[in-house]
């Protein structure tokens, strides 16, 4: 809920200097809408379609010739180059189909595009047909330069520049392109994002964009990165297949809708995906600039930026796997009602002092346990001393008696019950674990090592899951940030010193948090 309102697009009716749109939108890359943006160009009284729009732009430059993309699954545009082909035709030709696709508007007295008149797309248009005068419903002139800072050979509408402007809070960027985007009959593209900073300007017309930060991928389904369509989403817009893509249900929680008229412009921040309808016939610019992030990055840093991103969502996504455990905690702490043995069982675990006491020395006697404390420990035991005794039906496990005497495993049987296991709720171990606080853990661990040393072996070198692993080195950080030195040096003393090898037991603990690691990745 916090990051959707950190990402919720703001609209502004006045536009920002330079220095505001650096330092208060583009450096928090969240869209923003600017109402009004471009009403004083030229282009939006000469290039509107109402107002002879059409002529002015055929007299500038209609003998230029553009590429189009020839669409198969028209009136959805993919990105994709399967479901499209790049076609060459003179620039007057499409504003002749345009102008065409108006008088088709005019006759009849409605909306030209109904989605059924784009049921039978034509598939097999060849260039020649289209040059006839036929108005195919499978053209769009997409991204066609009218400025292009790495290409100059590629532009083909550089004399349309004098029409436009760029907009003043772009005066002191660094613009890699400027493009035309125009369609003759109501197109949709597919969801997809850019490398680079994006300002998307509405001339004529109407445009519906649907927004999703880059969080929001894994329910977009992005191409292969090694595909050609790699910064496409997968997922069909029309019809939708769930039964390969079933997150790409809740994909819409996820996204931002904004409108944009003639005369509005839209920041769209590098990463963000998009998926823009278009009304019958509309005309934008957009400028692309590199945002300073991807300007500064220095080409040998490649690989360690990329270790840095896969660790930081990789925790992100451990952090999703366990959720907070404060209402587990509180329930198996109410239950306990175990006799206190005589002992005097009246302080609660989280009193200072009652933490102390645990720490005083390695050797924590059952009695001196808190009731919540020993709850836990009995729970934990009787976990370890089941599987013992399943194990043993299989004859993998020699099952032992309740005083911990002659707990052992044997090593070929050990990972078969928890190596598979990397939910919380499926690992009755890890669940325990999770509900302590880390005088809890001290205390139940040192009981456990002193008490019953073989049970807390056969729990850490062959039952203890990748996910029980990845609990219990958070919980080892939480003792270490609530905990002296002193104290922490005495516990975990306490803790390994009850192995008979204490780098097979780290060893063991660091490969399951590991080995949970690898299957979040």
């Amino acid at each position: 809920m916090e990051e959707s309102l950190q990402l919720q697009i703001q609209r502004f009716e006045k536009l920002p200097s330079p220095t505001e749109f650096a330092s208060q939108i583009e450096s928090k890359n969240v869209p923003a809408v600017f109402n009004g943006c471009i009403k004083d160009w030229k282009a939006f009284v000469k290039w509107n379609p109402a107002n002879g729009g059409l002529d002015h732009l055929q007299e500038r430059v209609g003998s230029s010739t553009v590429e189009a993309m020839l669409s198969k699954t028209a009136p959805v545009f993919y990105g994709d180059i399967r479901s499209h082909e790049r076609v060459q035709l003179p620039f007057s030709t499409f504003i002749d189909f345009c102008k065409q696709s108006m008088r088709n508007t005019d006759s009849s007295g409605g909306s030209l595009l109904q989605s059924e008149r784009h049921h039978d797309a034509v598939t097999d248009v060849d260039q020649e047909s289209m040059l006839s005068g036929d108005v195919p419903q499978q053209i769009y002139l997409a991204q066609v330069p009218i400025m292009n800072s790495e290409d100059r050979e590629r532009v083909q509408l550089e004399g349309l520049r004098e029409d436009i402007q760029t907009p003043t809070f772009l005066e002191t960027k660094e613009l890699a392109s400027i493009n035309l985007w125009m369609n003759n009959a109501q197109s949709r593209s597919s969801t997809h994002y850019d490398p680079h900073h994006n300002v998307l300007c509405v001339v004529a017309g109407s445009k519906q964009v649907v927004l999703w930060p880059p969080s929001a991928s894994p329910f977009l389904y992005p191409m292969p990165v090694y595909g050609e369509a790699s910064n496409h989403s997968s997922i069909a817009l029309e019809n939708p297949d769930f039964s390969l893509y079933p997150r790409a249900k809740c994909s819409m929680d996820y996204s931002q809708k904004v409108i944009l008229h003639a005369g509005d412009a839209l920041f769209i921040p590098e990463g963000w995906f998009h998926q823009v309808d278009s009304d019958d016939l509309t005309i934008a610019v957009n400028f692309w600039w590199r945002s300073n992030i991807m300007s500064n990055m220095l080409e040998h840093m490649d690989a360690y930026y990329l270790r840095r991103i896969l660790r930081r969502l990789m925790d992100k996504e451990m952090n999703q796997v366990l959720p907070k455990a404060s209402h587990s905690t509180e329930k198996l702490k109410s239950t306990c009602e175990l006799p206190s043995n005589g002992a005097d069982h009246g302080c609660c675990d989280l009193n200072p002092a009652c933490k102390k006491q645990g720490l005083q020395g390695k050797d924590l006697k059952l009695h001196e346990l808190e009731p919540f404390s020993l709850q836990a420990l009995h729970e934990l035991v009787s976990v370890v001393h089941d599987r013992v005794n399943i194990t043993d039906q299989s004859q993998c496990i020699q099952s032992t008696p309740p005083n911990d005497s002659k707990v052992s495993v044997k090593h070929e049987c050990d990972k078969t019950l928890t190596s598979k296991l990397f939910f919380l709720e499926d690992d009755p171990v890890a669940k325990i674990l999770w509900t302590f606080d880390p005088s809890t853990l001290q205390n139940v661990l040192l009981a456990m090592a002193h008490n019953f040393p073989r049970t807390l072996e056969a729990l850490m070198l062959h039952l203890l899951s990748p996910v029980g692993a990845e609990v219990l080195t958070r919980k080892f950080d939480e003792v270490d940030q609530h905990t002296t030195e002193d104290d922490r040096n005495k516990f975990y003393q306490g803790f390994y010193g009850a192995f008979d090898d204490q780098f097979a037991a780290m060893d063991a603990i660091l490969n399951g948090k590991e080995l949970f690691a690898l299957q979040v990745h």
